[in-house]
């Protein structure tokens, strides 16, 4: 049975119509795309989606009670919920840095979880 996936690329600004047909668990054909990177992407997100978590973890001794974070780089749709249970089990201590590290290789993704601003200490 042919199965069809509609995407818009976002991989650059021109935002091409992508059709990915899939066939028995594998792709068959891919229709559209100026750069060729919309094949890619859309087979990516047929195959396994990635995405830049962004979230909040708590902060003890800072001017603010949270701190935003996201993934250094995408990981696994699949893995989100995980790795958000797992950062809201977390406190860090300010002060911080932006981009600092406040969680190594979450979930052993070989991605880490760095801050998105500076926070002081109070």
């Amino acid at each position: 049975m042919r199965k069809k996936h509609f995407f818009t690329c976002i991989v650059c600004p021109v935002g091409c119509q992508i059709e990915l047909v899939e066939e028995e668990g594998r792709i068959v054909e891919v229709i559209g795309g100026e750069c060729g990177l919309g094949e890619e992407y859309a087979r990516k997100e047929v195959i396994n989606p990635e995405r830049v978590l962004t979230t909040t973890v708590r902060v003890e001794s800072g001017v603010l009670p949270m701190l935003p974070v996201r993934t250094e780089k995408p990981i696994s749709r699949k893995l989100i919920k995980s790795c958000m249970k797992k950062l809201a089990e977390i406190i860090v201590r300010a002060p911080i840095k932006c981009g600092d590290v406040v969680y190594a290789n979450i979930l052993d993704t070989g991605v880490d979880i760095i801050a998105s601003r500076d926070l002081p200490a109070k």
